[in-house]
């Protein structure tokens, strides 16, 4: 009997449970999701933003109606046609939560600016209470 506890050995149930390892997989998960989170918004048609010198609204939740050069429309993720844009950015800025979301057009830098006026009259007419052109940042070289 001695010798059985010298030995170190136990033959009793493991009651307690490490819950350090799920809860350091469970945050790496949640920061992803809010990583990546934003870039999902966003359609995926090709645009080439123009430049400035500053940008604003980029963390904020908005909505964003994309005009690629080809002239192919998107709201948010949805491909939308020039005649179905008003009802699909109506039924958007009528979700709950979106009464004074931040619209963005996302134009093409070639796209003539006669176009992105009548986005952003589009988005006035439909009910954007704020408005913006989104732009890349201007990367200013020293000499």
């Amino acid at each position: 009997m001695m010798r059985h506890r010298l030995s170190g050995e136990r033959h009793g149930l493991i009651a307690k449970v490490n819950v350090v390892p799920l809860i350091d997989v469970c945050l790496v998960l949640v920061i992803i999701l809010l990583v990546t989170a934003p870039m999902m918004v966003q359609s995926d048609l090709p645009v080439n933003l123009p430049e400035a010198r500053t940008r604003e609204a980029e963390d904020e939740r908005n909505v964003s109606i994309t005009l690629s050069s080809s002239g192919e429309l998107a709201v948010d993720d949805q491909r939308v046609t020039r005649e179905t844009l008003p009802a699909a950015l109506q039924s958007r800025l009528a979700q709950k939560g979106n009464d004074n979301v931040l619209v963005v057009v996302r134009a093409d830098s070639n796209t003539p600016y006669v176009d992105v006026k009548a986005l952003l009259d589009q988005a006035r007419a439909a009910g954007a209470q704020r408005v913006a052109i989104a732009t890349r940042q201007k990367t200013e070289v020293e000499r």
